[in-house]
C-alpha cells in the first residue's frame, strides 16, 4: 500500500511531501485491519507547506472533531467453525484495539455491527463483499460506492479479503 502525499515547497510550488506506507496499521494477513492514510480538519485553511505526516499511527475508528480520515480497510470472511460467542468476543476485542468497543450493536445481526457518528464514504477496491444493515444487506462488486451515514452495518467478506477505501468525516454536534 502505497500513499502520495502533497502540498507546497517553501517557495510555494506544488511538491509531494509524503511518498510511503500507510502511517499506522492495526490487522494481520487473514484477520482485516485498517491501514491510515490521512487526517486533517475540516474547518480553516490547508498547511500545505507541512511536511509532517498526519495520518495516525495508532488507528482509531472514528476521526476526531471536525476532522475527516482517509484509510483503507480489509475484511476477511469469517473463518469456517468458529462459534458465534467466539466471534462476538474477538470483534469486541479488535474494536477496543482501534477505540471503539462502545460503537458495537447488534452482535447477533453480525459480530462487527457498529455505528458511528460519521458520514463515511467507501469504496470497495477488490474482494466481493457485502453491506450488513439492520433490515437487510447488500452484495458489493469492486468500484462501487456506499455512502453510510450514521447508521448501524457491518461488512462480510465472500471467498477471500475486500479491499476498501474510506473517507470519514466528523458529524458529530
Amino acid at each position: 500500500m502505497r500513499r502520495v502525499i502533497t502540498g507546497e515547497s517553501a517557495n510555494g510550488r506544488s511538491a509531494i511531501v509524503i511518498d510511503a506506507p500507510p502511517s499506522g496499521e492495526i490487522g494481520a494477513p487473514g484477520l482485516g485491519g485498517l491501514y491510515e492514510i490521512w487526517e486533517e480538519l475540516i474547518v480553516g485553511k490547508f498547511h500545505k507547506q507541512q511536511v509532517l505526516d498526519s495520518g495516525a499511527l495508532e488507528p482509531v475508528l472514528s476521526p476526531g472533531p471536525n476532522q475527516v480520515k482517509v484509510r483503507w480497510f480489509v475484511i476477511e470472511p469469517p473463518p469456517a467453525g468458529v462459534a458465534a460467542e467466539a466471534m462476538k468476543a474477538a470483534a469486541r476485542e479488535r474494536f477496543a484495539q482501534f477505540g471503539a468497543e462502545h460503537e458495537l450493536r447488534d452482535q447477533d445481526r453480525h459480530p462487527a455491527m457498529h455505528q458511528t457518528e460519521t458520514l463515511d464514504i467507501i469504496c470497495l477496491i477488490s474482494g466481493d463483499a457485502s453491506l450488513i444493515l439492520d433490515d437487510g444487506e447488500t452484495r458489493l462488486k469492486p468500484g462501487q460506492i456506499v455512502i453510510q451515514r450514521g447508521t448501524s452495518h457491518a461488512w462480510t467478506a465472500h471467498g477471500g479479503p475486500a479491499l476498501f477505501l474510506a473517507v470519514l468525516i466528523d458529524r458529530k454536534v
